[in-house]
Parts: structure tokens; sequence; C-alpha cells
């Protein structure tokens, strides 16, 4: 094996979602003279990039002065709010938006065309922006701190040989590493559990947003017009909500997102979306128009009690990497923005990851979590305790004397024996897409079929035995791609991995009750190309 290459910078950041770019741009502001890199998997700045999203622009007008003469090509200004409680067949609208839904100031965006501006923006301040690089591993120096990654190799064949295009991956060295991996990274995963970030904090908690972007017919579209909801299909055990987000183009941005804490084993939150599209207040505004893309992700939900220490020797959390989803509002964007401007300042004043932790905490993106840290815990009680709560919260400003916990989503999951599993009323769809393998054709994704699967199964005897029993193998409807499968053949019965459908939302991680799934990063530029979303 030949020795690798090997690129050295000062600063080196793993993901180019808005807290990498916005930490590489202002640390390029603040001193033009340190080398700064940044390496994203995808093929390109924004491809993996998912989120509604209606963004707060304070930190935007702080990062770069003036953008609105620029602005990135999706941004409508929000105009105006609606809050729905669904029933199966109808439904009402609040008639007090909630305070946290209170959009006016705001812009509509599309995360992934933000990013791919932002990267605009940093290449022009001399940051070095590398797509399709794939970090597979951390490297440490001698005294065990962080030192940089390894980029996966390529044209690795499943079995391990290696094909004609094989191209060793490079080792990426720098003085500071910065994790901005998003939600559930797969190498802030191993470095919160190697330096034992989480030992003070809870269980960190996620949810799962599925999106679609529509072509929807002339007149139906109100430019700005923001609209969420609560209740049906979800039962009022369960954790779930809407949005349906008016662009301009005759374009609409909607999606439903499901809290992964959800305990029915046989819940579906792909089914759940479908379902949502279909409801009277929501199918006649689609009928007759086209899905232009689909996708879906994972959120970062659990806040403040669940944020870990976010320094380690060598390299520092920012982001959703750290868990800064201010959830009620239903809004990361700009606590992702906003930490990867303080984490700059940080570096340029220290050039030491050492003293992070403490900046951040004494920041107001702490302070906001801190605000509404029991609004999303509450509803494990039940959708009514919830709205109580949050009525509690809004009207105390978060001074509650007390803090909720937070639990393990995959911890939530009851057994088929125990759930109670209410036959759901599902309505008839004819929305497309008809199922999920459909969805993953609007969502471009691609990987090489003969590539190491990506998504590792530490005992599929388990799945087959035990996981079948005891929970009826929930990754068969957990997962929004239709990765997994008990597929049948003259041996009998085994899990069969889709991995080319894999949308990279790292559900089976988070959601397997048996935590043997993890996921890791398939070869460079593989995975879904998603367009405005």
């Amino acid at each position: 094996m030949s020795e690798r290459d090997v690129m050295e910078y000062d600063v080196l950041t793993v993901g180019a979602g808005p807290a990498g770019l916005a930490f590489a741009l202002r640390l390029k502001q603040l001193n033009p003279a340190l080398s700064v890199c940044v390496i994203e998997k995808a093929s390109s700045v924004g491809a993996h990039a998912l989120s509604g999203a209606v963004i707060e622009t304070e930190a935007l007008d702080e990062l770069i002065p003036g953008w609105r003469s620029s602005p990135p090509p999706i941004c409508v200004p929000a105009k105006n709010d609606e809050f729905w409680f669904l029933s199966k067949t109808g439904g009402f609208k609040a008639p007090i938006n909630p305070p946290q839904m209170s959009n006016h100031g705001n812009s509509i965006v599309s995360l992934g065309a933000l990013c791919a501006w932002l990267a605009g923006h940093c290449e022009a301040a001399g940051v070095e922006i590398y797509p399709g690089f794939a970090a597979s591993e951390v490297l440490y120096d001698e005294a065990g701190a962080v030192c940089g990654v390894r980029i996966g190799d390529m044209g690795v064949a499943k079995d391990g040989t290696h094909k004609p295009t094989y191209t060793q991956g490079i080792d990426i060295k720098a003085k500071t590493t910065v994790l901005g991996e998003g939600a559930r990274g797969h190498l802030s995963k191993q470095l919160i559990a190697r330096f034992k970030l989480d030992a003070d904090s809870d269980p960190q908690s996620y949810s799962i947003g599925i999106k679609e972007l529509w072509q929807v017919r002339e007149g139906v579209c109100e430019p700005g017009k923001i609209v969420h909801s609560m209740g049906w299909p979800a039962d009022s055990a369960t954790y779930g909500g809407s949005f349906l987000y008016h662009l301009d183009g005759n374009r609409i941005a909607l999606g439903y997102v499901s809290g992964l804490d959800y305990s029915d084993p046989n819940y579906q939150p792909y089914e759940a979306f479908q379902q949502w599209k279909n409801h009277p207040s929501v199918k006649p505004l689609l009928e007759g128009g086209s899905i232009l893309s689909a996708g879906a992700r994972a959120i970062v939900t659990g806040g403040y009690q669940s944020l870990p220490k976010v320094e380690m020797p060598g390299a520092l959390l920012i982001g959703c990497a750290a868990g800064l989803v201010n959830v009620p509002k239903i809004k990361g964007v700009h606590q992702a923005l906003r930490s990867g401007m303080l984490a700059a300042e940080h570096i340029a004043a220290n050039n030491d990851s050492a003293g992070w932790d403490a900046k951040l905490r004494a920041s107001k993106v702490v302070a906001e979590l801190k605000k509404v840290r029991n609004f999303k815990p509450a509803f494990k009680k039940g959708r009514l305790f919830g709205l109580i709560n949050a009525g509690w919260e809004t009207l105390t400003g978060g001074l509650s004397p007390w803090t909720l916990k937070v639990k393990a989503d995959w911890s939530s999951l009851k057994k088929l024996s125990e759930a109670e599993s209410p036959q759901r009323e599902y309505v008839e769809r004819t929305l497309a897409p008809r199922d999920r393998l459909a969805g993953v054709y609007f969502a471009a994704t691609e990987h090489d079929e003969d590539q190491p699967v990506h998504l590792q199964v530490a005992d599929t005897d388990i799945c087959i035995t035990k996981c079948a029993e005891e929970y009826g193998n929930p990754c068969t409807r957990f997962c929004p791609a239709g990765v997994y499968e008990i597929a049948q053949d003259d041996a009998g019965k085994r899990l069969q991995i889709n991995a080319a459908n894999c949308v990279h939302c790292k559900t089976c991680d988070i959601k397997d009750p048996y935590q043997i799934i993890n996921w890791v990063t398939p070869e460079g530029g593989s995975g879904p190309n998603y367009q405005n979303l």
C-alpha cells in the first residue's frame, strides 16, 4: 500500500452546511491569512441539504451585510402565518398564531440553494471547498488529539477488492478540525463517544422530516404564505406536524415531521406524510401539479438538556452536530449560522478548541435553547399535556424551575406485545408518489451498486429472529426509502439491505431498537442529489 497523500491546513471544516460555511467565511473575514478547507460528502454543495426552511435572518445580516441585494436563488419574504389542528376530514385554524410560529421578517429559502450560495461567498474569500470528499475516519496525533480526517477510498468493490478505478483517499490534517456534519454525523457520533462528550447531558433526540417540492397550478400559490399543522394522521400519543411554504414560480414546499420518540412499532413516518398530503386542506393545492424533488432528513430535537460538550482536543462541534435546533420554532438554520460565526471568532482569537464549550454556553444560541427546553419533552405525556405545557412555557418565558428529561428515541419503541397499536384510519391516497421507491426517484439518489454497504448491521440474525418476534422488523417501516427488506428465499428469511436507495437521513441509526445499525459514509459523491430542498 502506497503512502497516502497529505494536505495540510490551519483549519478543516467537515460538512458544507450552513454552520460549516458560516464558520469558514467568518474565519476568513477575521483572519484572511489562515488556510481554511471545507469538505463535503455530497457530489455538490447543497445536494444533501434538506430543511423546511424558514430562516431568521439576523445572523445572515451580520455575516454578509447587504445580502438582500443579491439574495440566494430561492428567497421569499414571509407574509402570513396560519396554524391548523387537523382531524381526518377537516380541522380548524388557531384563532391566535403561536408566538413561536410568528415569521414576520423571516424568509422562506431552499437550504440546498442557500448553502450553494454561501459556498460562493466562501470561495470568493479564499476558502477551499471540496465536494465529493467523504470523511471516513478521524485522525489523531500522538497525544490523542484530533488532527484531521481521512477521506474514504474510491473504487472499492462490495467484496473489498480494488476496482480499476481505485483511488486511495488522502489525509487532510489541520491544527483545528470543525465538525459541522449535521444531525447524527458519522464522525461526530464517534467523537462524542470517544471523548465522552455526552457524559453530563441527556441522550440526543431526533425527528424525521420528509419533504417534497411541487410545481402547482397557476393561481394556487400565494408566495410568502406559511401554514403549519398538527393532529391527524398522527394519534394523540405521537409527536408530529406538517408545513406548507408557498414559494415563487408556482412552487410549494411541503413536508411532515415525525418525532422519532414514537412508541407504536407499526408507525410509518413516510405513510403519515403521504396521508397528510391527501387531507382535504392540502390535496386541492397539489392536484394537477407535479413533484420536482423529494427527500428526508433527521432533525436534532433534544435541545438544551441534550447538548453535549462541544469541544475536545483539536476539534469542536457546531450547528446540528452539536444539536442546536429550536424545536418549537422548527428552526435551526439561524442557530447553525450563529454557532459557526461564534466558533470562528473563538478560533481567530485563541487558535485552539479549548474554551469553545464555555463560549457557546454563554451565548444567545444556548440561551435560546434553554428558554424552550421543556416544549418537546412534554409531548411524551400526550398532545393535550404538551399543548398545555407549551402555553405555560410561553407565558413564563421558559422560567420553569424544572427541566424535563430526554430519553433515547430507540428506547421508546414498544414491543408488539405491549403496543396497543390502534387500527389507524387512513384515507385512500391518490397523489404521487405511490410508494417509497418512487420517492427515491425524486430524491435523485445515486450509489454505485458495487461498493461496500454503508449500512452496517452488527448481527443480522437478530433481524430475522428476535426483532421479527418482538417488534415486527420496524426498520421496514421507519426507513423512508425502502432500504430494509425481509426477503424470503430457499434458505429462509434474511435481511436484505437495498443500500442504493439510501437518502442519508440516518433514521435507522437512530431508531433501531437494538442499536445494531451503524450508518457510515459511502463513497464520496454518493447519495441524494436534492434540487432546491
